[in-house]
């Protein structure tokens, strides 16, 4: 029975009709008071970026680079007066291919204002990571971009830094759904891309390198692009591309050890899988390095266009540090391909965005998936999921997912059509939200922690002091956890990081109580030991007091 014959029955007398009507409000209710009583909220934070946000990073200043593509015509952002480009290479702009709109954006999450950015070459499933100095490095693209190295030098909003694209030196090879990763020494190794299987480094110090595993990897519908590489604690990397995954020594160029194959289908573009590394801690002396995998899409999806058959339900994860280690699978609430996992400060996984069915690409996919949901790598197995609050906003190809200083997560993104599309199915979202995780709530208040004191600056090995205030008086142990910014893209965030530091007991520095002044406690950390198991960069230091953590403070750590 539909909506309109149950009102025609209730007219006619007709008591089923209104049965219907009553079952479906009460359906109604119950989903809506479900949504209501799950864990954390959403806020619309920027109603028009102008720009749909393909790639994602936020800085050591907490404004967040924004970055779409060229190569399809003008954006709704205008550059500046007198900042127009000329792309005559771009059939989709006027004759002449004059473009005055901005396919960059700098975005300020706490005054909730964007200035324009100016981007030249074409940033297409291009890749990412932030030097040592804080500057984003960009790489590859399509087109004039598929060999460009492009710079960004972040500053405050109210600053004129912008995009500086490099003549020199270009990549030696085009790199294209490539994906990068900050080395031990501050270099940044480039791997993989389209019909690109080797690695290349930045700066080229080194030379372009053969990668055959990542040619092995692919299958007739590709999934071996933006492989997951994760820099383990000893040095060497964890590359996973398809379903395979291998140990490699960037210095040498050897493949180490093959792992076993991760049951479940492919997991890589287009297919569509997610990967980060969980915490790193101090506890076992960073010895140990799990690897989590989640999500995907059947073989086959992709290369015959399947956008209804349900995307990948379970989870593989591996000790990537165990000579032995072998997959553990595990099953999600839901099918999930094209979601994000997002590291938060308590060492939770937060996976997001994404549909239920099909594939990345454009039209692709089909029924999103609106529930992020949490990842509780400590909880025992088959506990370890929670279901959260639901988007109303569906995040679907090319959205992106990144951890703020202040314990939110921005989503932005969601294109899934060549050009920009604003009717029919998932229509290009230029709206950016973000997603308070539940210790952020109000009943947490009084466990919120505050960084009083902490220094700008570390090296490795040294012990350097924190102060914090919180409102009730310290039970247990406070911890200071150092996260990465990575460059969020096609649902990976290359270069995610999270490390545990070894803190010692706190010494009370005042006491609080009642309506006086908060509790205020000192204590000593110890910075990581060396690159391996945190590359030098900057790092968001959150406090984390009984799992609710402190806005971040920025910390660089230097060689």
């Amino acid at each position: 029975m539909t909506v309109a014959s149950a009102f025609a029955s209730m007219k006619s007398g007709g008591i089923p009709g209104l049965f219907f009507l009553v079952g479906l409000f009460f359906t109604w209710a119950c989903r809506s008071l479900r949504a209501q009583q799950l864990p954390g909220t959403w806020e619309v934070v920027l109603e028009d970026a102008g720009i749909a946000s393909m790639h994602t990073a936020v800085t050591r200043f907490g404004t967040v680079v924004l970055l779409d593509r060229t190569g399809i015509g003008a954006s709704r952002l205008r550059l500046p007066r007198g900042r127009c480009r000329i792309d005559p290479g771009d059939s989709f702009l006027p004759p002449g291919g004059k473009d005055c709109s901005a396919h960059s954006a700098l975005f300020d999450p706490s005054s909730r204002r964007l200035r324009p950015l100016s981007v030249l070459t074409d940033t297409w499933c291009s890749s990412g990571q932030f030097l040592p100095n804080g500057t984003l490095l960009q790489s590859g693209g399509d087109l004039d971009g598929l060999r460009k190295l492009r710079a960004f030098s972040p500053c405050p909003l109210a600053g004129s830094c912008d995009w500086l694209e490099l003549d020199s030196p270009l990549l030696a090879d085009g790199r294209w759904y490539a994906t990068n990763q900050i080395l031990p020494d501050g270099s940044v190794v480039i791997v993989g891309g389209r019909a690109a299987p080797s690695v290349e480094f930045y700066p080229p110090s080194r030379p372009l390198r053969a990668f055959p595993f990542l040619a092995t990897a692919e299958d007739a519908q590709m999934d071996n692009l933006y492989p997951f590489v994760h820099l383990l604690p000893d040095g060497r990397l964890f590359v996973f591309a398809n379903a395979r995954s291998i140990l490699y020594d960037v210095d040498s160029g050897d493949v180490v050890h093959e792992y076993p194959e991760l049951d479940g289908g492919p997991r890589n573009y287009p297919s569509g899988g997610s990967s980060t590394m969980l915490p790193l801690d101090s506890a076992d002396g960073y010895a140990r390095a799990e690897v989590v995998v989640c999500g995907g899409a059947q073989y086959g999806v992709f290369l015959h266009r399947q956008t209804d058959t349900p995307a990948a339900t379970t989870c593989g994860r591996i000790s990537a540090t165990d000579p032995d280690g072998a997959w553990a699978l595990e099953e999600m609430p839901f099918p999930r391909v094209m979601g994000d996992m997002v590291m938060l400060p308590t060492g939770e996984v937060l996976i997001i965005n994404g549909a239920q069915a099909g594939s990345q690409g454009y039209e692709m996919g089909s029924n999103p998936c609106l529930n992020p949901v949490l990842y509780r790598p400590d909880q025992p197995a088959g506990l370890r999921f929670m279901t959260l609050t639901p988007t109303t906003i569906p995040r679907m190809y090319h959205s992106t997912a990144n951890l703020l200083p202040d314990g939110r997560v921005l989503v932005a993104g969601s294109n899934p059509h060549y050009f920009y599309r604003f009717a029919g199915d998932f229509p290009t979202e230029l709206r950016v939200e973000a997603f308070s995780p539940e210790y952020l709530a109000a009943d947490k208040a009084s466990l919120l922690p505050e960084i009083k004191a902490a220094p700008e600056r570390v090296w490795y090995g040294d012990e350097f002091v924190m102060e914090v205030e919180v409102p009730l008086p310290l039970v247990g142990q406070m911890e200071v956890n150092l996260l990465s910014a990575p460059f969020s893209t096609h649902s990976f965030s290359q270069g995610q990081r999270m490390v545990k530091l070894a803190v010692s007991p706190a010494v009370t520095v005042a006491d609080g109580g009642g309506d006086g002044p908060p509790y205020r406690y000192r204590f000593g950390c110890q910075a990581p030991p060396d690159g391996r198991v945190a590359p030098p960069g900057y790092y968001m230091a959150f406090a984390v007091n009984q799992r609710v953590p402190s806005v971040a403070r920025w910390v660089q750590l230097v060689l």
